[in-house]
């Protein structure tokens, strides 16, 4: 089974030039490995677990199988990487508390050439600052900023995502995919990536990429506003339902005489009659001359603002009233919630799932992309992207940013930032840890560790919203992350994939071949697995392609870096895609059709640049 090896010495696999026949046996641990990482693959796609639990299951397989050994499957937990993360996660849970860099998207948005200002000015701040925070901060401000001006929030949110996932190549601590290459580096015995050194690559990568969406992106996206000419142009359609009352003044009216076939901002899409004999609802068309009658269910479809003012129509009462009643008053705010793709509340119903008990809020109103709703939001399926209008205490906001069940959770008339006067203290620490991590004078991990305790104790945000910034989620699913790339590597699969894929250099393209098929290798894998999963399966494989080409491993550790971060071609590739895919009301086909010709100019200039640069 495996060997047994003398701490501090790395995996065998994991050096450059190493033998990989010094790991026995090979053969047998390799395709156990091997199932293991298709079965990871297979389970992750169906987006029926959380990614940390599924790769965790993966590393114990491995551990029980006698593949690898216990330090190895904790060496995630024993990485500076995961704390890292947390720490700079820190750092945005204090710009968020501050507002620090509010102003910077606001003027933005003000400039005439708004998309490539606030495309350039995300790449930027996303070089330093985690890019899902970043977007948590961004994105209701642009949404907002669209309802009122009357621009279209799609023409922005989606290349506002991208411009922070091509700003997070541009240095180490950019996004938490760099930290896990620039660890399972150090563990294979070479020396980490230092926070710019990526940047050769990384910025002209960025700045293509900004151009292009700024250019062809923009005009490649369709615009998606709502179904009727008449709702303001809007670019979201919230669904809410809504019962006539007994005795109320709409009995005996048609639609057309109560006033409700023509309101501003929203229109009465169907009416659900409850049977007097079987119990069974019926369906019917909301025609002008259709008559109300007790108990009927009007299903309205309009934007945020209109939805939300349809409680207050004498006549109606809101289905979730009884949700509602204990939600209201002082201290109450409507929050936008995004539904993850791991989240519990996919397939369930909002009633099924007792949303009010579990969170503490009521839905008023349901949001999907492919505008398939239809009967009582409280009997809807749930699925990933929907997004869901919330009443609730302010506390929900802190409380559930950053949940599994959630990919965005932000306030749609969000408070001022109660500590503004301490802005100048996160950007004073963002720049020291960036400056005191580039020098050497300390290590990014001491560096990060350090500017979070100034900010703690400068008193930009209080310690207890400083853990609750932190995304767990994405801190342990690192850590998995690091352990199962040290498995593969232990295993020997590593060497033998690389085998198979030094056979490139046989066609004569030398490095630049490398390169291409490292990172389109690194591409699809992130599409199937998790960005952090793909780097940390791809790297040991690089490695060992870089050994057996004879190659240099940093160039090919950078071709992982750059293709596991850059995912354009999906919704689901990249958790910021997910956070604006319900927000803008996109069609999955929407970031294939922008994300295709990003992603082959992203290859295209990581070839051209990576094997001048590390080669």
């Amino acid at each position: 089974m495996s060997v047994a090896r003398a701490a501090p010495a790395p995996p065998p696999c994991l050096v450059p030039g190493g033998d990989r026949d010094s790991v026995t046996p090979v053969s047998a641990d390799s395709w156990i490995a091997l199932l293991v990482l298709i079965g990871t693959i297979g389970v992750l796609v169906t987006d029926r677990f959380p990614p940390v639990v599924v790769l965790g299951g993966a590393v114990g397989v491995l551990l029980f199988a006698d593949v690898i050994e216990p330090d190895l499957a904790l060496s995630g937990l024993s990485s500076p990487a995961p704390a890292t993360i947390a720490a700079l996660y820190v750092l945005a849970g204090a710009a968020t508390a501050t507002g620090t860099f509010a102003t910077v998207v606001d003027r933005a948005l003000e400039r005439r050439r708004a998309l490539p200002t606030l495309a350039a000015s995300t790449a930027a701040l996303s070089a330093v600052v985690p890019n899902t925070p970043l977007i948590a901060m961004f994105a209701p401000r642009v949404v907002r900023w669209s309802q009122r001006t009357g621009n279209d929030a799609s023409r922005f949110l989606l290349p506002l995502s991208f411009a922070s996932i091509l700003g997070g190549v541009i240095t180490l601590i950019g996004t938490s995919t760099n930290l896990v290459v620039s660890d399972l580096l150090e563990q294979s015995g070479a020396e980490p990536f230092d926070v710019l050194e990526i940047t050769v690559v990384g910025l002209p990568v960025a700045a293509v990429g900004i151009v292009l969406l700024s250019t062809v992106g923009v005009r490649l996206l369709p615009q998606r506003t709502a179904v009727a000419r008449d709702l303001s142009r809007r670019a979201r359609e919230f669904q809410m339902a809504a019962r006539v009352e007994a005795g109320g003044p709409l009995v005996g009216r048609t639609i057309a005489d109560s006033g409700l076939r023509n309101l501003d901002g929203a229109f009465l899409a169907l009416i659900e009659r409850p049977g007097v004999e079987d119990g069974q609802a019926t369906s019917l068309a909301a025609s002008p001359d259709t008559v109300l009658e007790a108990g009927d269910v009007c299903c309205f479809v309009g934007d945020v603002a209109r939805v939300i003012d349809l409680h207050d129509v004498a006549g109606l009462e809101a289905t979730e009233r009884f949700h509602l009643l204990d939600a209201e008053g002082a201290g109450t705010l409507v929050f936008e919630a995004v539904i993850s793709p791991t989240s519990r509340l996919v397939g369930q119903s909002l009633r099924s799932a007792d949303f009010r008990r579990r969170y503490r809020g009521a839905v008023m109103a349901v949001h999907r992309s492919d505008g398939a709703l239809g009967g009582q939001i409280g009997r809807i399926p749930l699925r990933a992207g929907d997004v869901l209008l919330v009443l609730a205490e302010e506390s929900f906001g802190y409380t559930y940013r950053g949940d599994a069940d959630f990919s965005l959770v932000a306030a749609v008339d969000a408070a001022p930032p109660v500590r503004q006067t301490r802005a100048w203290l996160v950007v004073a620490a963002t720049l020291a840890v960036v400056v005191v991590a580039a020098t050497g004078w300390l290590s990014l991990f001491e560096a990060a560790l350090l500017g979070a305790g100034a900010v703690v104790v400068g008193g930009a945000v209080t310690l207890r919203e400083g853990w609750r910034a932190i995304n767990l989620n994405v801190v342990l699913t690192m850590a998995a992350a690091i352990s199962l790339g040290a498995g593969v590597s232990q295993s020997g699969l590593a060497g033998e994939i690389a085998s198979l894929v030094e056979q490139t250099d046989r066609l004569g393209f030398g490095d630049v071949g490398l390169v291409v098929v490292v990172m389109v290798a690194t591409l699809v894998l992130t599409e199937l697995l998790t960005n952090t999963a793909a780097a940390a399966v791809m790297l040991p494989v690089a490695l060992s392609v870089a050994a057996e080409a004879g190659a240099e491993p940093r160039m090919l550790a950078v071709a992982v870096l750059i293709g596991a971060s850059c995912s354009f071609l999906s919704p689901v590739g990249y958790q910021t895609n997910l956070m604006v895919y319900g927000l803008g009301g996109y069609r999955f086909g929407d970031f294939t059709r922008v994300g295709a010709p990003l992603t082959i100019a992203t290859i295209v200039t990581s070839a051209a640049i990576t094997p001048l640069a590390f080669g």
